[in-house]
């Protein structure tokens, strides 16, 4: 190293390479701490401007009126007029009038309205009422069903003759209790209303649309299993439109694709004016991590029909609740779903790949939209090439950089390469402590019984998790670059080693994704791509010689991954809350919530946030963040923290009245009661209620689950959570709108000795249970349901749940067990068999003690509650 006349440095090597830089301006000095508070303003402003805003954004609603001035459009006014007609009825479950019949016939009358409107000299529309009866193994249960109702209708081009048609499928019924306005009358009114707008419109399409109006999903999905398995136009559904609800209002997520044709996220891409995607949400739903399921599965599994899957996941809270009304469904997110469907039915019903799906069946992809204004989709080919290509990239441009700064301040290569190696493992300290700290908060709030202090005010995740997890990731290298002794490196090349030790984290984590064929790995390739593109700038420029003002190239480009990452985050916050109030009581959800938090600031911020040491005093900035965390935690332990709110966000009481009867092998009672059986939704379990109801005698179940059939309750479809269930004994028994039956039949011992055949039949409300457990040295051979608990016994173990449903046809339900015994012996007990009934129609009354004991249930607390019946029986 030389100094020449002008006083700059001279660098010359083995390659006669000279770097000639200005000292002075590489050790420049770090500016005012006071300008430290404005930069990280400048991100937070920065989601309040753009992010905020484009989340929030809907299309305006086209009233009746304007319709002549905008010919084709979706008329989001028409729609909700049919959605109040429906929201009126009330709820609609399976079996009711209201499902089986009235809903039906308004359904009904509304097609004939576009009957009468048809341009039948262009199109041909056939309309039916299929009534449906199956069995097939779902979740861990027999789901079993007669005469469930799916209203059907067919429009296709007279001068087709294409066998492949688009599928387009949405639910009428609802849960006990809602009036299931969002959940998902809202999607089946925007299906009448493409429907109308197709159908008048005189524009030839190539395949045939089928618009399935299905009447059974939420028993769960029979509606749908009974038109793909049996109904004669399932066999030529090549594609699927998929509408459903986890809210009500706002913007529908596309978040299941394919599987495995891209051709469908194409058509996706072209049409769909309202883009609203992504990749990781489908992965997430795939875990399990979304309490939720639909139709989507059904079609899939037992139809081999690919498509989209698109749900309302706005308002979460009000899903499967008595507020889920009309009122809170906009004009707006009205227009939203149908300006997408819309444009998607147009597109897939004349698209080629139809002809032959399976020619197109390319494998998955990678799919997401950036903040609503466009749509990214490619094949995972495409993926793997583009994350090895990037990250391989940045390491190298990384190596190269650090060459760079050796050539320039005559340190030798080993020196930096030390300084990296440290910093390295300092950011993974940092990434491990960014979602550490949110997951401690989380823990101590649990161990406090503080859980979902957030669930009615959002913001607050800010100062519990956000803060803790910004503080986590840059408190390692914040508390080396303030107390390193080494001077023979400047501090500004210290802290763009920073920046290219998360770069080199971020490709590694890129990589193991992609190994592992995750195709959320793109969430990593968008921080690297921005990164390169600057490290380029500033190698080029030699901006990284000339002080910090590397970092504003730096800062500009992280614009966009800032804005994307936290717009997706802020996505899946908005989602999951909601969803955490019917987590169940077994689980923490405010370790999801804090690890979102986590890993959405560590894509968010990994570049950015360490920048907070281009000023002085970085520590104090820390200091800052904690206090906001202090001020945000005492505001949690006051009114404001408590999870719930009357009508807006609620918690979730769901019990039933329940009257049992416990029988034994010779026919008498051992016992007899009535008691109110609760499950709970979420971690708070019952203590919210116990200052307003009275919960004296409230017990777990858990120990009796052990020594009684079920635990001895009448637990409701999936009956995993079923030892944390909660008793609550009553004096006076039950009053069941009607009885439940079972008739034993007969029993006949086959031929051979070993095997026996015990038949039933069985009267009730239209949803009720069967649970079988054989007993000691006994096999459940065949029945008269699916066949598919029983073909796997390893899977699934006794005691087996059977889920009966019926919709229209009340005939009473017959079946037969066969079961064999080691020692031929069926004079004495073989199996024991529970049978339950559940009265979730509106219709069927409850006693005035159980309407008592409802009315003392807080406003802030919603039930879905029914009388319930439960009989154990011996054989």
């Amino acid at each position: 190293m030389g100094a020449t006349r002008d006083g700059k440095t001279s660098l010359s090597g083995s390659e006669n390479l000279i770097i000639e830089v200005d000292e002075d301006k590489i050790r420049c000095k770090q500016y005012s701490w006071y300008f430290a508070p404005t930069y990280l303003l400048f991100w937070v402003g920065l989601f309040f401007a753009v992010i905020y805003p484009l989340f929030q954004a809907l299309p305006t609603g086209i009233k009746i009126s304007e319709e002549a001035d905008k010919p084709g459009q979706f008329v989001a006014e028409r729609a909700q007029e049919i959605l109040l007609k429906i929201s009126r009825l009330g709820p609609r479950v399976v079996g009711d009038v209201d499902n089986e019949v009235n809903v039906v016939n308004l359904l009904l009358a509304e097609i004939e309205k576009v009957r009468q409107v048809l341009r039948d000299d262009v199109y041909e529309m056939e309309v039916e009422v299929q009534r449906a009866s199956g069995s097939y193994l779902i979740k861990g249960l027999t789901n079993h069903y007669q005469g469930v109702q799916n209203v059907i209708v067919r429009l296709s081009t007279k001068s087709s003759n294409s066998t492949s048609y688009l599928l387009v499928n949405s639910h009428y019924d609802t849960k006990p209790g809602s009036p299931g306005a969002g959940d998902d009358a809202a999607m089946v009114v925007v299906m009448m209303e493409v429907l109308r707008l197709v159908a008048v419109s005189g524009n030839p399409f190539l395949h045939p649309i089928i618009f399935l109006f299905n009447g059974a999903e939420e028993q769960p999905m029979q509606g749908s299993h009974g038109f793909i398995t049996q109904h004669r136009w399932a066999a030529n559904c090549k594609a699927l439109l998929n509408l459903d609800s986890a809210g009500a209002g706002g913007r529908d997520l596309l978040f299941q694709g394919g599987p495995n044709h891209p051709w469908l996220m194409e058509h996706y891409r072209n049409s769909a004016p309202h883009p609203f995607a992504t990749t990781t949400a489908e992965e997430m739903f795939e875990a399990g991590i979304i309490p939720s399921d639909t139709d989507f599965r059904i079609f899939r599994d037992f139809g081999v029909v690919p498509g989209l899957d698109m749900a309302g996941v706005y308002n979460g809270f009000v899903y499967h609740t008595k507020f889920d009304r009309y009122a809170v469904i906009s004009l707006d997110s009205l227009q939203n779903s149908g300006d997408n469907l819309l444009a998607l039915v147009w597109s897939i019903s004349s698209a080629e790949e139809m002809y032959d799906t399976g020619a197109h069946a390319s494998g998955h992809a990678v799919f997401f939209d950036f903040i609503g204004l466009f749509f990214v989709h490619y094949q995972e080919s495409t993926s793997l090439a583009l994350n090895l290509s990037f990250s391989f990239g940045a390491i190298l441009l990384v190596c190269l950089s650090l060459w760079r700064m050796s050539r320039v301040t005559g340190q030798s290569m080993g020196t930096y390469a030390g300084v990296f190696g440290l910093l390295f493992l300092l950011a993974l300290a940092g990434v491990l402590l960014a979602v550490a700290f949110p997951l401690l908060m989380a823990t101590f709030y649990d161990w406090g019984n503080r859980t979902l202090t957030y669930f009615s005010n959002s913001w607050l995740v800010i100062g519990l998790y956000i803060c803790p997890s910004v503080i986590g990731l840059v408190l390692p290298m914040t508390l080396y670059l303030t107390h390193k002794k080494c001077k023979k490196i400047p501090h500004t090349y210290y802290l763009h080693i920073v920046g290219h030790a998360n770069c080199v984290l971020l490709a590694i984590l890129c990589l193991g994704a992609t190994a592992l064929k995750y195709r959320s790995a793109y969430l990593f390739l968008i921080s690297l791509i921005f990164y390169v593109a600057a490290l380029i700038i500033n190698l080029l420029t030699r901006l990284h010689c000339r002080g910090y003002l590397w970092s504003l190239v730096l800062i500009v480009f992280q614009i966009i991954p800032f804005i994307y990452h936290a717009y997706l985050f802020h996505m899946f916050i908005l989602i999951l809350i909601p969803m955490t109030g019917r987590f169940g009581v077994s689980t923490n959800p405010d370790i999801l919530i804090g690890a979102l938090c986590g890993f959405g600031t560590i894509l968010a911020l990994s570049f950015a946030a360490p920048l907070i040491n281009v000023f002085r005093r970085p520590n104090c900035m820390l200091g800052g963040l904690a206090l906001v965390m202090f001020i945000f935690c005492m505001i949690t332990v006051s009114d404001v923290g408590f999870p719930y709110r009357p009508k807006t966000n609620v918690m979730r009481a769901d019990f039933m009245q329940v009257h049992r009867k416990f029988f034994e092998y010779n026919g008498s009672v051992s016992l007899e009661d009535s008691g109110y059986y609760f499950h709970l939704g979420d971690r708070n379990k019952e203590a919210p209620l116990r200052d307003h109801m009275n919960l004296t005698n409230l017990v777990r179940l858990g120990e009796d689950c052990d020594s009684e059939l079920m635990c001895g309750i009448p637990c409701y479809r999936y009956c995993s959570a079923r030892k944390h269930a909660l008793w609550l004994a009553r004096e006076e028994p039950v009053e069941l709108p009607y009885p439940t039956v079972l008739e034993f039949l007969s029993k006949t011992v086959l031929s051979g000795g070993y095997q026996v055949r015990y038949e039933f039949r069985l009267t009730g409300p239209p949803n009720m249970g069967l649970f079988f457990k054989p007993l000691d040295g006994v096999k459940l051979l065949r029945w008269t349901f699916a066949p598919a608990m029983l073909d796997n016994p390893a899977t699934y173990r006794p005691p087996l749940e059977v889920m009966l449903t019926y919709g229209i046809d009340n005939t009473p339900i017959e079946f037969f067990v066969e079961l064999s015994k080691d020692d031929g012996n069926f004079d004495e007990p073989v199996f024991e068999m529970g049978v339950s009934g559940h009265y979730v129609s509106p219709h069927d009354k409850r006693d005035a003690l159980s309407q008592e004991f409802l009315a003392t249930l807080p406003d802030f607390a919603f039930s879905m509650e029914w009388p319930s019946s439960y009989e154990r029986h011996i054989f």
